[in-house]
């Protein structure tokens, strides 16, 4: 969070932040868009048995949504639509420390993210969100990697009166364009971090469509399943009431901890093999009853 309260955050500063941590692979790529620019950051941390050199061990994603980490000059300091970024990033430092004193994990991690101080803020019902320097179509192609077979993807989910209550929730899971159960491997271990019932999020079919084609949408935070076959799985960072996303002084320390800690323990059991998205054979059943919903990842 300190590192991402500030002004002239960039994704550099991330990057050797980073690597100063530990062996890592960071790439750093500035993005320009009508709306001014962003850094896009995205860090490879290797497992002992990871497809980077040669395992077969699976490689999890972890993806920070956001529009940026500040509104600036409109607003001073971290917005909470920050989140999604701060997760993701704590994610990561906290894997390339661990792998640093000999932990490491079996399966690769990806985490993509982006960083922008000055993002541009735009209207929404109930409250306002933060608007991005980019489109959708870029952060997607951007920040998700075709290495990624399962998706974290993580985004600060305040601004709406369904997901109310303090703290964070995980989605079901949504593999090309059908919303499926939600895992019970991935409800076993949100019971664990927190030391609470699981909180899931409501999503709808609107949610999973591509940004523009005029649908309502939550928030960008099943974007990601709009670009891959991989199931996606959304962590957001939720409150009992609406909160804006250019609002400040509205991030959680103790809410993120425990969302990057929840990522943490994912990447760990993902990479073991013991932590499944999905039901391959269910998924089998629903493709052979009901055919493809792949038209849902497109733009209609």
């Amino acid at each position: 969070m300190d590192l991402l309260d500030h002004p002239q955050a960039n994704g550099e500063k991330v990057a050797q932040a980073l690597q100063a941590a530990g062996e890592c692979r960071v790439e750093v790529k500035r993005v320009e868009g009508e709306k001014g620019s962003t850094d896009f950051i995205k860090v490879w941390i290797p497992g002992s048995s990871g497809k980077a050199s040669g395992g077969e061990a699976p490689t999890l994603g972890v993806v920070g949504r956001l529009g940026g980490v500040g509104a600036r000059p409109q607003v001073v300091g971290l917005v909470s639509d920050a989140d999604g970024a701060v997760v993701a990033l704590s994610t990561a430092l906290k894997l390339v420390e661990m792998a640093e004193r000999g932990d490491r994990l079996r399966g690769d991690v990806v985490v993509a993210t982006h960083v922008c101080p000055n993002a541009p803020i735009k209207p929404h019902q109930p409250v306002p969100f933060m608007g991005s320097p980019v489109d959708i179509q870029t952060m997607n192609r951007e920040e998700v990697d075709p290495a990624m077979e399962a998706v974290l993807s993580v985004d600060t989910t305040r601004g709406n009166r369904v997901a109310n209550w303090r703290g964070f929730a995980i989605t079901p899971t949504v593999k090309e364009g059908w919303v499926l159960k939600a895992s019970d491997d991935l409800l076993d271990i949100y019971e664990w971090v927190t030391g609470e019932p699981p909180k899931v999020c409501p999503i709808t079919t609107q949610d999973i469509t591509p940004y523009g084609n005029g649908l309502y949408h939550i928030n960008s935070i099943m974007q990601p399943a709009t670009v891959t076959t991989a199931p996606v799985v959304g962590v957001a960072l939720t409150t009992t009431v609406p909160v804006p996303g250019c609002a400040t002084g509205a991030s959680q320390p103790t809410d993120i901890e425990a969302a990057a800690r929840f990522c943490v323990e994912v990447a760990k059991r993902f990479g073991e093999g013991v932590c499944r998205f999905y039901d391959p054979q269910e998924w089998e059943t629903i493709e052979r009853l009901y055919g493809a919903h792949t038209h849902l990842q497109s733009p209609g």
